[in-house]
């Protein structure tokens, strides 16, 4: 069925094709709670993906909730790449892939074996933040932040949008805070765009490329990112934001000074006084 055209918003009308057909690709608890609201709508995967068990850390719980699948249905790791998997992929004839914060790229073959495609789930506001430390570069860019569901290509988060929300950063947020408003935002995101998925009946808005923003993992470790020169004079607004923007869960993606010889991490916490 052709699509339609409108403001831009490229509609999508797929024919119906029965039960929804899926593979789950996905770690991390937000992705335990996207994939048991999936099976409470009455869909199984036909596959799962998982990353191997020492990288993983809700894998186990993954694999409970999908204890209909054959263990030839289960791949861990990088097994998904291999030829056997992708002709297994293949033959399940799916709708979906979908993937919930999976941390390994996905390649172009296996991407390819969806009908309608591959789906994921991103704490970010595309175009803006893509890739990694989403709430921290959010912060620090003074960028829009959100969640967003998008179609996945060979490019890092540059595939078309179904499905976002907006998320207002607050003075109060650190990164930390704001990601655990945006793990929310994901799940509620992927909630008000079921019934799009479910009935075969998408909207797709491409991303602009000449908009937006977008980060490796590395980019956070910089010197010029984390580090506090105690002899350089800054306006407190700047310090104030880098330092919300570098408290995270993680010590290592601290800002830090050194005096002394001794390195030291300086994380944040802002109460808003009533």
């Amino acid at each position: 069925m052709s699509p339609l055209i409108i403001s831009g918003v490229r509609l999508v009308k797929e024919m119906a094709m029965g039960e929804l057909r899926i593979a789950f690709a996905g770690d991390r608890q937000i992705a335990v709670q996207v994939l048991d609201f999936i099976l409470g709508q009455g869909v199984e995967p036909l596959a799962l993906i998982i990353p191997e068990k020492a990288k993983a850390t809700h894998a186990d719980a993954l694999i409970d909730c999908c204890s209909h699948l054959d263990a030839s249905h289960i791949m861990r790791g990088q097994d998904f790449r291999q030829d056997d998997c992708v002709h297994l992929l293949e033959s399940l004839q799916l709708d979906y892939l979908i993937c919930i914060h999976f941390p390994l790229l996905i390649p172009a073959q296996v991407l390819q074996v969806a009908r309608i495609g591959a789906l994921n789930l991103h704490p970010a506001y595309l175009p803006y933040n893509r890739g990694w430390h989403t709430p921290s570069w959010a912060i620090l860019d003074g960028t829009p932040y959100g969640a967003t569901l998008h179609f996945m290509d060979e490019r890092v988060d540059m595939g078309d949008i179904v499905y976002q929300k907006r998320i207002d950063v607050q003075p109060s947020d650190t990164a930390h805070s704001l990601y655990q408003k945006a793990l929310e935002a994901e799940l509620e995101v992927f909630r008000e765009a079921w019934p799009f998925l479910r009935d075969h009946n998408i909207q797709r808005i491409p991303q602009d490329k000449a908009k937006g923003s977008s980060h490796r993992r590395q980019d956070m470790f910089r010197d010029d990112i984390q580090e506090i020169k105690l002899d350089e004079s800054v306006k407190a607004g700047d310090l104030l934001r880098c330092l919300r923007a570098l408290t995270t869960n993680s010590l290592k993606e601290a800002a830090y000074f050194d005096l002394g010889g001794k390195r030291y991490r300086v994380q944040l916490r802002i109460t808003e006084e009533q």
